[in-house]
């Protein structure tokens, strides 16, 4: 078994301040700056202030022979970790040393062959080149307008066929078959538990991507993320139909932390959250009293730091956001609080709707929340429930 530990040890000896999982092409690498400046300055950056004691890790949909070809073109960094073939493949340090580990997770319900068999049964398939093909990784080229039939009718077949695989679509054109457990995502979600069993979980962890295979990154909990300005539509349209779930559970994080005093005690804060509330929002409470959102958000700004040092947690839980319009959204989810030894739950439906005509990448507003009670789990005084 590898121990990345040991790997960095001549240069990071305990957890590295700043964790970097970068995709590459469109993302790191700008094949429209012919000059390479925007990714000599991240160079220049990176060894001058990060490399003595932070990890680099480039995470890739190209194959070993792609990405050691992009290496040959391009003035990039030799990274800490490589991430290669959409998550199928963790190599470590300059000799790129494979972790076999990895390797035997995705083996789980994974025949190859089983998978070209399926596949050359559609036309609409395209093989990419011989180098694209690994072992945990078909690809294909497949047009956008027949991709997601395509999609959904494969993933049936080989599910009959008892396999559990994972499809991906990015670029506008590539498709990418791999096992259920492989992907970016997982990738990284098994170097953090790796890092951590190891006591050497970094500090911050930073992910950068710009297409439906970097979707993913964007997903694990405690990783910071970056979607950059040229994204793909497919990353595009992920956001869009995730961002209603992440209003939910960014509100709530503040919450908490509000309640224990841990954010400041801004009138900022409190404007902003208004100003995402329609004016007449409404709140209706699991013991049925009704009000507007403004008024909770008042009653909120009195209970600053209330929490403070004592038990208190929040979180939610099954968030599934459904559109009701073309702008708007119901948001149903399970809003969990501990407060000492007392569990109490709400089932909660939110709606909410896109700001603006931009749609969602205007942001949202909240127009009503209602709740009730999960059975078993009241709070014995509701005169400090909030939201």
């Amino acid at each position: 078994m590898i121990l990345i530990g040991t790997i960095f040890m001549d240069r990071i000896t305990k957890a590295a301040r700043l964790m970097i999982v970068s995709d590459l092409d469109h993302t790191m690498v700008d094949h429209h700056d012919p000059e390479n400046m925007s990714l000599l300055r991240f160079n220049a950056l990176w060894e001058s202030n990060y490399r003595h004691d932070s990890l680099l890790v480039f995470s890739t949909g190209r194959s070993p022979t792609l990405y050691k070809q992009l290496r040959k073109e391009k003035p990039m960094l030799t990274p800490d970790i490589t991430i290669m073939s959409v998550g199928t493949e963790i190599t470590y340090g300059s000799s790129m040393l494979p972790d076999d580990g990895w390797v035997k997770i995705l083996n789980q319900k994974w025949d190859r062959n089983i998978v070209i068999e399926e596949t050359s049964k559609f036309p609409e398939l395209t093989l990419q080149a011989e180098t694209e093909q690994r072992p945990h990784k078909v690809s294909f080229y497949v047009d956008k307008t027949k991709a997601q039939v395509v999609m959904k009718e494969l993933s049936s077949r080989l599910e009959k066929r008892g396999l559990d695989v994972k499809l991906i679509y990015s670029g506008g054109m590539d498709l990418d078959v791999l096992p259920q457990g492989a992907g970016k995502g997982q990738a990284l979600s098994y170097l953090l538990n790796k890092l951590k069993t190891e006591g050497t979980l970094p500090v911050n962890t930073l992910a950068c991507g710009d297409s439906g295979n970097d979707a993913e990154l964007f997903s694990i909990p405690d990783v910071y993320g970056v979607m950059v300005s040229n994204a793909q539509e497919e990353l595009l349209q992920w956001h869009a139909e995730n961002a209603k779930g992440y209003e939910v559970v960014k509100f709530y994080l503040f919450y908490e932390r509000w309640r224990r005093g841990e954010a400041a005690n801004c009138e900022t804060y409190i404007a902003s959250l208004k100003a995402s509330c329609d004016p007449t929002a409404t709140f209706v409470f699991p013991t049925g009293v009704e009000k507007t959102l403004h008024e909770c958000i008042y009653a909120m700004k009195g209970c600053y730091g209330d929490q403070k040092g004592k038990q208190f947690r929040v979180w939610v839980d099954r968030v599934l956001s459904t559109p009701t319009g073309s702008n708007t959204w119901l948001v149903k989810f399970d809003k969990w609080e501990l407060s000492g030894d007392e569990r109490c739950c709400c089932v909660t439906t939110a709606k909410i709707n896109a700001k603006g005509s931009g749609g969602a990448s205007d942001g949202y507003t909240w127009v009503s929340v209602q709740q009730k009670w999960l059975e078993g789990y009241e709070k014995k005084d509701t005169s400090i429930w909030l939201f």
